[in-house]
């Protein structure tokens, strides 16, 4: 039997959440609008996107796998669904009819689906209850998580005990960049997705680099969507910083080159030789597929990025397409 192609980036927004949001859109400040196949939701904040059939469905979600060549995925929440604003009883209500409604969809299709947690960062001791309530009721192994929390840095301390839970907890964190507005300069052309999500990514690890963090928590499983941002190019500059700048070595001793070591990656950065920079920098065996689906900046055929990889191994093809993500999901 062929090995399965598995991808670790693949967003959902459950049925549960759907129903909730419809049924009392003043709470959740988002509504639904539309009908069929052209509902889309609509958040106070002012961002809208279609609600695919992918999103909810477990079908649609398969049939959309099987366009583009993947046997399982790991569904996770769409970062709007993080509500890392609300209060505390708003954003436990929303983390757990997310992840009852992830659990909802792995269920019907347990041999093609794997569950992603989302929890309420914001509220750190519910976070932490909510991430051992799934991993004791749905037995998930991962968890997202935004690069920032309402513009503070998953580096913060108080963020410690949730990051330390699910390192005892042997879950691994996929770090997914939260849209909080719009930034300077990238007001136009969609340049707060297109460079504003992969420069939060940076900024998040660079920040878990130099705080510290990742010295506690040396067994901690972190994946970073897209590649990783713009670190995997720049990690010379942030060594080279950490040697020279005293502000970079005052908390962690540790080498950036050798802490990303211990990084795991999406493979989504669209260019095949881009993807063979990745790998010659980090190893196969830390860098998974990721699709992004359904939203618009999806890869609607990763495996075919992978195979055009230059100089591309059967190891490192194994690595890629299923290897690391069985590792992580403690299934190897």
């Amino acid at each position: 039997m062929a090995e399965p192609k598995i991808d670790i980036h693949s967003h959902v927004i459950p049925g549960r959440i759907v129903s909730a949001i419809a049924a009392d859109p003043k709470r959740f400040q988002a509504r639904i609008d539309g009908e069929g196949a052209a509902r889309k939701v609509i958040h106070d904040q002012g961002y809208v996107y279609p609600l695919f059939a992918e999103f909810h469905q477990a079908e649609a979600k398969l049939d959309s796998m099987d366009r583009k060549g993947l046997d399982i995925s790991v569904i996770s929440p769409a970062p709007p669904m993080f509500y890392y604003w609300a209060d505390a009883d708003l954003s436990l209500d929303v983390a757990t009819l997310v992840n009852d409604g992830i659990a909802d969809m792995v269920a019907a299709k347990p041999d093609r689906l794997r569950g992603m947690a989302s929890v309420p960062m914001q509220h750190p001791d519910a976070a932490v209850a909510e991430l051992e309530r799934v991993v004791r009721e749905y037995g998930f192994k991962a968890v997202e998580i935004g690069t920032s929390i309402e513009g503070e840095q998953l580096a913060a301390e108080r963020f410690r005990p949730l990051l330390r839970r699910a390192s005892e907890l042997n879950v691994f964190v996929f770090a997914h960049p939260y849209y909080v507005g719009t930034k300077a300069g990238l007001e136009n052309y969609y340049l707060t997705n297109l460079i504003g999500n992969p420069l939060d990514t940076t900024v998040m690890l660079a920040n878990l680099m130099f705080s510290g963090a990742l010295d506690e928590l040396p067994e901690l499983k972190i994946v970073l969507a897209h590649g990783g941002g713009f670190a995997p190019y720049q990690i010379g500059r942030l060594v080279h910083g950490h040697k020279v700048r005293s502000e970079t070595h005052a908390t962690s001793k540790s080498s950036p080159k050798e802490l990303l070591k211990r990084i795991y990656f999406d493979g989504l950065v669209f260019d095949p030789q881009a993807l063979r920079y990745l790998i010659d920098l980090v190893g196969a065996d830390h860098i998974c597929v990721g699709s992004d689906s359904p939203f618009d900046m999806a890869d609607q055929d990763p495996i075919s990025t992978i195979d055009a990889v230059p100089r591309l191994t059967p190891h490192e093809r194994r690595c890629l397409c299923c290897g690391t993500a069985l590792q992580l999901l403690c299934e190897a």
